[in-house]
């Protein structure tokens, strides 16, 4: 008898322990698909990464969500936004690399409790660059208003401003903040970024320094847009562009941005002399980016010879013919000159339109976007990335991170494990950043939004995140300094003769 009260007490102790833990003791099993937002399944993740927090879209009276995998202590939390503690996600990742994260979804619906098919991503024991930074912007097109470039902190959920365009506006004076660029994943502390409009220059950070300059010289089409830090000279590559807009009521894709000109520039901050690089009156050349070695410069050029007086309404009636090639020109670093450009993607062949190349570190790989036409591809529906192997030249789409929407602007991490794009495929209309995985095989993994603290912030923001660029430390630059600097007279940058 005693025995037999021993067990009992043994078996009640046991369900008491499972029930008190949080997880159901009881529970039906459903094959009905588990509806996540963000969708953050079947994803391969960094190791370093912020919790990727969730909404469980589904009505319930409650919820739990036991999240779990090889090694270390699981978490589990309640409630219809699945909130993971930093520092308990932290720990379970870091004594994973390379295994599985299981996720088991409870749903309790009248008084019974549901189980969905266990949910498994896989930890990469690659981590991703701590920082991206990007440009961050509500809907607009002619107007400067509240844009910011921000730095986002990929293993928490950390931001900071480093630049807004209200703290030195006024009602009448307004300022555009874009193009910023880092040399070598900011592991020099060099930066620059453009101001535009009321006190408008580029601003050159060099270990702490900041200079304004004027790179509007005597002779060039415009002023310095498009930039490309040279990885290890204090070289910065340029495109000048003059950049009009049209409006279209019957088009699927509403607003066109276009050059009408476009050349390519080559800075040297020491001597602060701008160097022509490809300045031919009947090409359109844009979007420069240096290899990681420095050898090359890659960028897209497509032909255009006017046959109108007006350039701009020619561009404006034959948007939809003009394609990019994209292309690279040799570079030797001791004697800052260039050699004859080699033409690796043909818009006549492809009959698409390349731009924003990209280099993998080690060299091995090129990713870039290709549309219809035209090079500003985060308007275009038809945009989508390709990869190129440059040992081989084979080109092939970047299926496993395309989408029916556009995909764009992108960056390599520092270790070429991981590539951050702009997409719009959430909702069509707002640009939001993803991470994918690249393995050792040359092969991208699903993407995934970056991860927020509200699982349900991008349902209800109105802001689009565009150019971000990986660093390995946080931006050498902070409100402060860029506020002063941009208040300082422009240093006027001179022509190489």
């Amino acid at each position: 008898m005693k025995t037999r009260l021993s067990l009992l007490m043994l078996v009640t102790l046991l369900v008491a322990l499972v029930s008190c833990n949080g997880l159901p003791d009881t529970y039906t099993e459903t094959t009905d698909s588990l509806m996540l937002v963000p969708d953050y399944q079947s994803v391969t993740l960094p190791v370093n990464v912020a919790p990727m927090n969730v909404l469980i879209d589904h009505e319930a009276d409650d919820y739990s969500i036991h999240l779990h995998s090889k090694n270390g202590k699981s978490l589990i939390v309640k409630g219809k936004k699945a909130s993971f503690p930093i520092k308990a996600w932290k720990r379970l990742l870091e004594a994973n690399p390379g295994e599985d994260l299981h996720m088991d979804v409870y749903i309790k619906k009248g008084g019974q409790w549901i189980h969905f098919p266990t949910v498994t991503n896989h930890i990469a024991p690659e981590p991703v660059d701590p920082f991206v930074t990007y440009r961050f912007l509500p809907p607009l097109y002619t107007t400067y208003e509240a844009m910011s470039i921000d730095q986002r902190d990929l293993t928490s959920f950390d931001v900071t401003s480093l630049y807004d365009s209200r703290l030195m506006s006024s009602n009448t004076q307004f300022q555009c903040v874009n193009c910023h660029s880092f040399q070598d994943y900011n592991r020099t502390g060099n930066m620059q970024l453009h101001v535009r409009g009321d006190k408008g220059g580029t601003i050159i950070v060099q270990h702490g320094s900041h200079q304004k300059v004027n790179l509007k010289a005597e002779g060039l089409i415009g002023g310095a847009v498009y930039p490309s830090w040279h990885p290890t000279s204090n070289l910065i590559a340029y495109s000048i562009n003059t950049i009009g807009q049209n409006f279209y009521t019957k088009k699927q894709d509403k607003v066109e941005v276009m050059d009408d000109k476009s050349d390519l520039i080559l800075y040297d901050i020491d001597a602060n002399k701008i160097i022509p690089v490809s300045m031919s009156p009947n090409w359109l050349e844009t979007f420069p980016y240096w290899s990681p070695d420095g050898r090359y410069l890659y960028f897209v050029a497509a032909p255009f010879k006017p046959a109108m007086m007006n350039t701009q309404a020619e561009i404006i009636i034959k948007h939809n013919t003009i394609r990019y090639n994209l292309v690279r020109m040799p570079f030797d670093p001791d004697t800052k000159t260039f050699g004859p450009a080699d033409t690796l993607i043909s818009a006549r062949e492809t009959g698409k339109s390349s731009t924003f190349p990209r280099v993998s570190p080690d060299g091995r790989y090129l990713l870039f976007t290709m549309g219809d036409y035209g090079n500003f591809h985060i308007w275009h529906k038809s945009s989508d990335l390709y990869l190129m192997n440059l040992a081989t030249g084979v080109v092939e789409p970047a299926n496993a991170i395309n989408s029916p929407d556009v995909e764009s602007y992108h960056s390599w991490s520092s270790n070429g494990r991981w590539v951050v794009f702009s997409s719009r495929r959430q909702d069509g209309g707002y640009t939001r950043l993803f991470l994918a995985y690249f393995d050792n095989k040359g092969r991208f993994h699903k993407p995934f939004v970056i991860p927020q603290k509200d699982p349900a912030y991008y349902q209800r923001s109105l802001k689009s995140f565009n150019i971000p660029e990986f660093t390995v430390q946080p931006a050498p630059t902070d409100r402060h300094h860029l506020v002063k600097a941009i208040s300082e007279e422009a240093r006027k940058a001179e022509m190489a003769h």
